[in-house]
């Protein structure tokens, strides 16, 4: 792994202007695109999805649990699996403490397809207290295009089918269970969704990986 090359202060600093101005549009750009974000228009969730939670039962305006925001981190974890994918995992450890998503109204759950029983284990392992709940037998994670199985349901992942995929070369995306954060709105008991994304589109909510951006040695991927 290369690391920069030595340089004097003065020519440091004015390395670190030219990259501050470059900073500064992919900051503006990012308040835009957020704003863009919000003004997307919202489809209502008509179809009852019973999910099973600790508690019990759960329809999807329940896991709201008041709030007016409720945001699901489509946890990978095949019903087959032992334990959750190590991705997921690493993103739900580097979260923290909800209470400052909770105070602005907003809730926060992991959704996963396989039974609770596993999901309760694998919590307890990893000492979170993050609501967690299956979405075993029912249509919710086909639905919202996080499990890819053709018998069941078209292939469509981060918004492209199959053929897209394939000729793209990303024929891993079109089988199994995939990563993705869904975001929805209450008004009253109607349930509203404003906003999914997959893939890449999931790792800005990493820390960690924002703070390892800033190194040089960067995120030190495999």
């Amino acid at each position: 792994m290369t690391v920069p090359k030595i340089a004097s202060r003065d020519e440091w600093l004015a390395a670190r202007k030219e990259l501050l101005a470059k900073e500064k549009d992919a900051t503006s750009a990012r308040d835009a695109l957020s704003a863009e974000r919000r003004e997307l228009p919202m489809v209502e969730v008509d179809k009852e999805y019973v999910l099973e939670g600790t508690d019990g039962p759960a329809g999807l305006l329940d896991l709201f649990e008041s709030r007016r925001q409720l945001i699901v981190h489509h946890f990978m974890f095949d019903p087959t699996w032992d334990e959750g994918c190590s991705s997921c995992t690493s993103l739900v450890s580097d979260r923290g403490d909800p209470a400052y998503l909770n105070a602005r109204d907003t809730s926060l759950v992991l959704i996963s397809r396989a039974p609770l029983e596993k999901l309760d284990a694998y919590k307890r392992r990893m000492g979170w207290t993050v609501p967690w709940y299956s979405s075993f037998g029912s249509d919710f994670n086909y639905d919202f295009h996080v499990t890819m199985d053709e018998a069941v349901a078209p292939v469509e992942f981060n918004y492209r089918d199959k053929a897209e995929h394939e000729r793209a070369g990303m024929a891993a995306y079109t089988t199994g269970e995939q990563p993705g954060i869904s975001v929805f709105l209450r008004d009253s008991d109607r349930v509203f969704h404003t906003y999914s994304t997959f893939a890449r589109g999931v790792e800005s909510l990493s820390p960690t990986a924002g703070f390892l951006d800033m190194t040089p040695l960067g995120r030190q991927d495999s």
